[in-house]
């Protein structure tokens, strides 16, 4: 697998037409799955491979993906040595009760030694997410968690609702009535209350499900929602021309590995069209706290801003969106219905 990805890198199968322009890489993601199983070796192999094949920003953001079950003071210094100046953990929960409804594989302390590890080892840049509206979560519960998380130093976090994917353990739990149902109406209100702290906290709710201290927005992810290009490696991992054309390789680790291998590699492509692209950029746009900027949209079209903001107006008489000359953005009420509103100002 790593021989496959580091073969991808190097050799960007893709055609010339497609390929963004030749920018300096400011941010390096590794994420999906479980990227800090990979050893020392392998790691730097892979980073070695992007600095060969790209032209890598000085400072640039490198982010690794980690489990608070998956590291040790030993892989700290791998990491740090390689080049990983930012840590993304995925803790959800400081409550043991929490951790195991969830089934999750790590335990409450081991977050906070892993958190505290990774600081003495100068990892100063870390995320963690955090799951709010589980049953049996109260109020105080939720604030307990946020609160921890503040005291720990965190200059990021992530947090999001509990979902429950149809057909998965979880599903089917709930289904049979072994596990209690989620409620909606107490998701919305554990995220009204998230705002609300985090904001006393000096934290920017930057987009929708993003919190951060100020100069800790995550640069990587703040690159999708303003429609930058970017490469992804690995099985199911997508690319984006910053333009219109998307590619993705297949899910399917073995084939991923064998069209590698044959040199025959197994990509789709996609070519959105003005409409798609338009609607792209009022669903990532309206998640952020800038919101729709009018330069944004007439870069695509230079006629849509005023029906748009025809339609946003009824939101705006709600509550729920304030619209300028300029910009279209969500108030604090809007972003408990950003997919809705979004989905009705699609062109």
């Amino acid at each position: 697998m790593v021989e496959a990805i580091i073969q991808e890198i190097l050799q960007r199968p893709v055609p010339e037409n497609v390929l963004p322009q030749n920018e300096p890489v400011e941010t390096i993601y590794f994420g999906g799955g479980t990227p800090s199983l990979l050893t020392e070796k392998e790691l730097t192999d892979i980073l070695a491979a992007v600095y060969t094949s790209f032209k890598v920003a000085d400072g640039a953001e490198i982010t690794l993906e980690t489990n608070p079950d998956d590291h040790s003071g030993e892989k700290l210094e791998t990491w740090k040595d390689a080049g990983i100046n930012r840590l993304s953990i995925g803790v959800q929960s400081f409550f043991e009760a929490d951790l195991v409804w969830m089934n999750r594989a790590h335990n409450a302390q081991q977050s906070m030694h892993c958190i505290k590890a990774a600081q003495d080892k100068g990892f100063n840049n870390l995320t963690i997410d955090l799951i709010y509206g589980l049953p049996g979560l109260s109020n105080e519960g939720w604030k307990q968690n946020f609160d921890t998380a503040v005291n720990l130093g965190i200059p990021h976090l992530s947090c999001y609702a509990l979902t429950v994917e149809p057909k998965t353990a979880l599903d089917l739990f709930i289904k049979k009535g072994q596990l209690q149902k989620v409620d909606s109406e107490q998701q919305a209100n554990h995220f009204t209350l998230l705002m609300d702290w985090a904001s006393t906290a000096g934290f920017e709710h930057y987009e929708i499900s993003n919190f951060a201290l100020p100069g800790h927005r995550s640069r990587h992810n703040t690159a999708y929602w303003q429609g930058k290009p970017y490469f992804g490696f690995g099985p199911s991992a997508h690319s984006f021309d910053g333009h219109k054309t998307r590619w993705w390789n297949i899910a399917n680790n073995g084939l991923y590995v064998q069209g590698m291998q044959l040199q025959q590699p197994n990509i789709e492509f996609e070519i959105l069209t003005p409409e798609q692209q338009l609607n792209e950029y009022i669903m990532t746009g309206l998640r952020t706290t800038e919101g729709i900027d009018k330069n944004g949209l007439l870069s695509i079209s230079d006629s849509h801003f005023t029906n748009i903001k025809k339609s946003a107006a009824k939101w705006e008489k709600q509550g729920k969106l304030i619209v300028s000359e300029t910009t279209i953005r969500l108030t604090n009420a809007g972003r408990l219905f950003a997919d809705g509103i979004a989905g009705d100002l699609f062109v």
